[in-house]
């Protein structure tokens, strides 16, 4: 299937909902948005996909815990995720619930596509059942009574139920892998999932009888349909399958389905045989992030070994914990944060780096030319540093937002950033004025010029701060910006260029660690 030119869809993993939204959820959706506000400015036409995962065994009994109903423990829960998502602006075009009646249509016709073909039928199935991760083991995969993912105890489920014929797509998943090499990144992820495929698949069991929490499978009200059943075809409901024709054909296949590395072997290996056994198309990629660590530990409420997302938020701003967590945390593997972490980065590239140059040259632009931007004076060599540092770091900086390698695209971005606060150092603009020399207006108009193209390339991670530069000169941030970022100069004369207010107040490191 080929889409439409300029369209672009992404996902972010249906999140289960039994517990609290955490940094790792932060992070992951984070990481999204960010692709989702790039792709945005190079023109494209962009959804975006996230949602709530509610028809699991654990979302069932902790709502029995907390003494709900699972529908109204869900509409809870998702009220909390969505809570988060909008503390940190992270701005999805579509939220589906797996329990909406948008997504039930597309689970019951999906699973008709796949039941036509010929790949569902009835059996009997014994095994061990892990109700966290909703996953059954063989004796062989269980250690001492435990899941070998959550270490939690599994149970013995004996019933008859609906499978899928997942062992018949050994030979065109391999292909799939043949066919696009960057179908699964990191490439661990890919090997370890090779070597899934290579050792050989069994049919899994898509259906529950011993539960009634779920969408009954069609044409067998006894059972309902396996949770990752619902939950993975999420990604097409997104993009109006079984609903909006039209919607569909412009945005599927998705351009990137962005998960932990937990989910891998749904997304993976079981998501594109059902696709592939329904006739659509498989998605481009599948991305495997890993996981945040905190002060180097797994994170643990229970063993307090935890932060709360949204107060991040409230105490250092949405921006501060975006830029920090795609700084410091690598898209690709595990990465720790802490709060010695957030306060030094925050410090060296918001505050002295970003914020300063703004902060800066406003004021020098005020003094100098009564806040307009100015004319170019005569020119050195040394002026022509900036645009080429500039030209330079572009294309790296695109290349890397689209291998979701964030960490070195805002390397990139901070070159430019970098290289335009030692620019000043180098021309001493004070001198400049007390000299009267008319290259004054040159350093200065280049420096404004820096700050333009360093804050469309920052905007997609730390939207606040930017829209606010971004208002001050003048700037768009909507539609293909392509142009805007290669051409230089571009302010043009005499516009006027207020001084706001400080962007990223400097953090006093002793008192933030201090408070815990």
């Amino acid at each position: 299937m080929t889409r439409p030119a300029h369209t672009f869809y992404l996902t972010a993993a249906i999140d289960y909902v039994n517990g609290d939204p955490h940094l790792g959820h932060a992070y992951e959706k984070i990481g999204c948005d960010v692709l989702a506000r790039h792709r945005r400015l190079r023109g494209d036409d962009v959804r975006f996909t996230v949602g709530s995962d509610e028809h699991s065994q654990s979302v069932e009994r902790a709502a029995r815990a907390a003494g709900m109903a699972p529908e109204d423990f869900c509409t809870r829960q998702v009220a909390a995720f969505t809570a988060m998502m909008h503390a940190f602006d992270i701005e999805p075009t579509t939220f589906v619930r797996t329990s909406s009646d948008s997504n039930r249509r597309t689970s019951e016709s999906l699973w008709e596509a796949v039941a036509a073909g010929g790949h569902i039928y009835r059996d009997w199935y014994r095994a061990w059942f892990c109700p966290s991760c909703e996953q059954f083991y063989t004796e062989k995969e269980i250690n001492a009574g435990l899941c070998p993912v959550h270490e939690s105890p599994v149970e013995w489920v004996e019933e008859q139920n609906w499978f899928f014929a997942l062992s018949a797509f050994e030979d065109r998943l391999l292909d799939l892998y043949q066919r696009q090499p960057e179908f699964l990144v990191p490439e661990s992820r890919r090997n370890e999932m090779l070597n899934v495929i290579r050792g050989g698949l069994t049919d899994i069991s898509i259906s529950r009888g011993f539960s009634r929490w779920g969408i009954p499978v069609p044409g067998d009200e006894s059972q309902v349909i396996w949770v990752w059943f619902d939950a993975l075809p999420a990604y097409l409901t997104g993009v109006g399958y079984s609903g909006d024709d039209q919607e569909f054909a412009r945005f599927w296949p998705a351009d990137v389905h962005v998960i932990g590395k937990d989910i891998t072997r749904f997304h993976a290996v079981v998501w594109p045989a059902m696709l592939m056994a329904a006739g659509l198309a498989v998605p481009e990629k599948v991305h495997a992030h890993g996981f945040v660590t905190l002060n180097g530990e797994k994170m643990s409420k229970s063993r307090g070994i935890f932060v709360e997302p949204i107060q991040l938020v409230h105490r250092f701003g949405s921006d501060a914990v975006r830029w920090v967590l795609l700084r410091e945390v690598p898209f690709d593997r595990d990465g720790d944060f802490s709060m010695s972490s957030l306060v030094d980065r925050y410090n060296a590239d918001l505050a002295n780096d970003y914020g300063n140059l703004v902060s800066r040259t406003t004021k020098m632009v005020l003094r100098y030319f009564e806040g307009r931007v100015p004319a170019m004076g005569t020119r050195e060599p040394i002026d022509d540093e900036l645009r080429s540092t500039a030209a330079r770091v572009l294309p790296v900086y695109d290349a890397a937002m689209d291998q979701l390698h964030f960490s070195e695209a805002l390397a990139a971005a901070m070159q430019l950033v970098g290289r335009a606060n030692k620019y000043i150092e180098e021309t001493a603009p004070w001198s400049l004025h007390r000299n009267q020399d008319p290259r004054l207006g040159t350093v200065c108009a280049e420096l404004l010029e820096a700050i333009r193209v360093s804050t469309l390339l920052l905007h997609p991670v730390i939207p606040r701060a930017t829209s606010s530069v971004a208002h001050d000169l003048g700037l768009r941030l909507d539609g293909d910006l392509t142009d805007e970022l290669r051409a230089w100069p571009r302010l043009a004369q005499s516009t006027p260029i207020p001084v706001g207010e400080i962007l990223f107040p400097r953090l006093d490191r002793e008192a933030v660690l201090g408070e815990g």
